[in-house]
């Protein structure tokens, strides 16, 4: 049978492998890569996608080959690049090609179906008049916010933008179009035309960023992939430079994309890129519905629209002649996708990048470590901004040591209280001036961890370097990488002072802060309290309105927001992440820290930050009060080369989980087993870890187990990944197993 006559399809189904189809005269012309068919699969029918020509069978083996049923589209959805791409991932991160085909496509190209146009729906649109509105920056500032963020559009913007943006922007938009400052008109999405492309672009540049966009343009002008990593702190104009260098490829006639941990929490960003180019920017995020996604995708799908901002999602994004990518913030975690398809989205955008010939562009204040050692390696080209735009200084941080601080009574070695004396100062004089606080907490909230109450040491696994998990129920220590338990020590190792367990959790701290402020209006923010977007939502409008003193929470009020009114920020036990089982405990906290004081001094008032600690000589901790990021990563990036952790090994995470502990525990042990006997020769300097219980040891009910695989490069775990996903299918289904490909968290 001719190749011509057969087709390679990738199944939209949770099965491995590509297969091979009759391509029937009548659609034989018809098919193009990346077009969606219909195809026979099992009893049923099913999405496929069309990968190209298939090679026939063997000789002599005698294969039924089922025929192609329909075509579903006339023009294919994917471009050849992205083809390329989803190929890369389903391989790398070792999931199914047709699932990582259907998880880029955006809702109506995910069903069976013929595809239907998106049309312009009729939208509804914000418009400000903003003659009063100097008097409404005084009394509302949540109306002020709601304003602001349509000025930075240039004047208008979708209502359902704005409620993403704006917390609680509904109500707040409905007072003022009450108050006569807003209008709300109906308008059609006209992809394509150009709004306010003079709006908000600053006439000077530092001259930091002039000597980073000129790098930028001479990269755009002469084509072809150069990675760069955009280091600069924060405010120093590190957008305007992304900007910068999206007109300049957009003079190139090529597209950008642009991708951002959390849309709701960057407004600011996403404002300014409609702001400078206007409906030229498709927004793709999930708080779209599902006919807009459509209308965007297939927008840059056919080149009317040349700039895709959004989400690690978006890095899928079938944007047209790509000539630019930037991922702002591309230290967050939030680019990596813990289940389905566990892909690192800052990965697959250098990766997207190199593949299309395209510039891309890494942007932060605290680098990941794994991007700093691309560049000290000369892998990427680093551009620094060291200085603010407009000269603010940074808050000031100050350390509370709590060995000192501790209030000491006899024969009492349970967990030591929250709030110390100069925290509790601090606090009732900011709420006395009529400013406001943010306590934070952080922690995952989970586990237990052993601190010395005299050196503040913690009690770490001698092998793995990593902090030992209290497990109440056994009175022991468990290391969770490597297995190894040990009993509770009476005294510590170091200086033989006494043991206290630790394990903050808001609630206590939220109580506490209500018996000892009485006189503080005090509210939670965590996973808990905040059990729905319109929860969320109403919580940081609230806080915007100054109706909270002081808000207690997790990594939720770390991000993003913008708050005039807090001057004081408190880290309640910087201890707390640092005991997290996890090699990049400290770069976590180092990040988290620095990221957590950027919320206090964003209005006229200068900020202030207190951090609790029991361990003020951390590392971490000490180098965040002199915003020392380079000394910092130096010693942890020699620490991790000695160890071999990332960047300096490439690892996979083999996570299992059941209902049963015991039969979980046996498929654990089954496959350690099997690993071990089963490296091939390709696999040299591969290191396995475990099977240990997992820290997390429990999740609605299901037992759940890990094994780490360490290599010095991918290429030596990629075969004994193919056999251990080959050897799955004799797992019992009643245990379920997945691979994690470069893994982020340990947990």
């Amino acid at each position: 049978m001719s190749p011509s006559n057969l087709a390679s399809v990738a199944v939209g189904r949770p099965v491995r492998g590509e297969f091979t189809y009759v391509v029937p005269d009548g659609l034989s012309g018809r098919l193009s890569p990346g077009q969606r068919i219909l195809v026979p699969f099992g009893r049923s029918m099913s999405l496929g996608f069309f990968l190209g020509p298939a090679a026939p069978p063997p000789e002599g083996e005698s294969v039924k080959l089922k025929p192609i049923m329909k075509v579903l589209e006339d023009s294919p959805s994917l471009p050849p690049d992205l083809i390329a791409l989803l190929r890369f991932a389903a391989e790398h991160y070792r999931y199914p090609l047709g699932e990582v085909i259907k998880s880029a496509l955006p809702p109506g190209l995910t069903k069976a179906e013929e595809e239907k146009e998106a049309k312009p729906d009729v939208q509804e649109f914000a418009v400000a008049l903003v003659a009063e509105a100097p008097a409404v920056l005084r009394r509302a500032p949540a109306q002020s916010a709601a304003l602001a963020y349509l000025l930075a559009v240039g004047g208008r913007a979708p209502i359902e933008e704005v409620a993403h943006a704006i917390p609680g922007a509904r109500e707040t938009l409905r007072k003022l179009v009450e108050r006569g400052f807003v209008r709300i008109d109906e308008e059609v999405i006209a992809p394509g035309v150009k709004e306010g492309l003079a709006q908000g672009r600053p006439e000077k540049l530092t001259p930091e960023q002039a000597a980073a966009v000129l790098e930028l343009h001479a990269a755009v002008d002469a084509g072809g992939f150069q990675p760069f990593l955009l280091h600069g702190v924060t405010g120093s104009g590190k957008t305007e430079v992304y900007l910068r260098a999206v007109e300049r490829n957009l003079e190139r006639g090529k597209g950008s994309l642009i991708l951002v941990p959390e849309i709701a929490l960057t407004p600011q960003l996403v404002g300014r890129f409609r702001s400078r180019f206007g409906a030229d920017v498709a927004v793709l995020h999930s708080a779209l519905k599902d006919r807009e996604r459509l209308f965007h995708w297939q927008a840059l799908r056919k080149g009317t629209v040349r700039i895709a901002v959004g989400v690690r999602s978006a890095v899928f994004a079938p944007v047209e002649n790509l000539g630019l990518v930037v991922v702002d913030e591309e230290h967050d975690p939030s680019f990596k996708q813990e289940d389905k398809l566990r892909y690192q989205a800052r990965d697959l955008a250098v990766v997207r990048a190199k593949q299309a010939g395209a510039v891309v562009v890494l942007g932060s204040a605290t680098p990941s470590l794994e991007t700093l050692e691309n560049t000290r390696r000369g892998r990427y080209r680093k551009l620094e901004l060291k200085n603010r735009v407009d000269d603010r200084p940074m808050p000031t941080i100050e350390l509370v040591d709590l060995r000192q601080e501790r209030p000491r009574e006899p024969l009492v070695q349970e967990e030591a209280p929250i709030l110390s004396a100069p925290l509790l100062d601090a606090m009732a004089e900011t709420i006395g001036r009529g400013q406001q606080v943010i306590l934070f907490l952080n922690r995952r909230g989970h586990s237990t961890f052993l601190i010395c109450e005299v050196c503040g040491t913690s009690v770490k696994c001698s092998d793995c370097d990593v902090c030992l998990t209290y497990h109440r129920s056994q009175n022991r220590l468990v290391c969770h990488y490597c297995g190894v338990a040990h009993p509770v020590p009476e005294h510590c190792r170091e200086c033989t002072g006494p043991l206290l367990k630790m394990g903050i959790g808001t609630e206590r701290v939220e109580a506490e802060v209500a018996e000892r402020i009485p006189q503080a209006r005090v509210a939670r923010l965590d996973r808990d309290s905040a059990s729905s977007a319109e929860r969320l939502t109403e919580m940081l409008a609230s806080f915007a309105r100054r109706e909270i003193d002081v808000l207690v929470g997790t990594q939720m009020v770390a991000k993003g927001h913008d708050f005039p009114g807090v001057t004081l920020v408190c880290v309640v036990m910087a201890d707390t992440s640092l005991a997290i089982p996890d090699f990049r405990a400290s770069e976590r906290t180092f990040h988290l820290l620095t990221q957590v004081a950027g919320r206090a001094g964003r209005g006229k008032d200068p900020g202030r930050v207190l951090v609790q600690t029991y361990n003020p000589e951390a590392d971490p901790v000490k180098r965040v009060l002199t915003h020392d990021f380079e000394g910092f990563s130096e010693r942890e990036l020699e620490r991790r080369k000695v160890l071999a952790w990332p960047p300096y090994t490439r690892m996979a995470a083999i996570r299992l989980e059941g209902e049963s502990a015991e039969q979980t525990a046996s498929v654990a042990r089954f496959l350690g087993d099997f690993i071990g006997r089963n490296m091939p020769p390709a696999s040299w300097g591969v290191r396995l870890l475990g099977p240990a219980i997992a820290p997390i040891s429990r999740i609605r009910g299901r037992t759940r187990w890990q094994l780490l695989l360490k290599a010095p490069t991918h290429a030596a775990l990629a075969p004994l990944l193919a056999r251990l996903e080959a050897k799955l299918v004799d797992i019992p289904s009643a245990v379920r197993v997945t691979i994690d490909v470069d893994p982020a968290a340990m947990l």
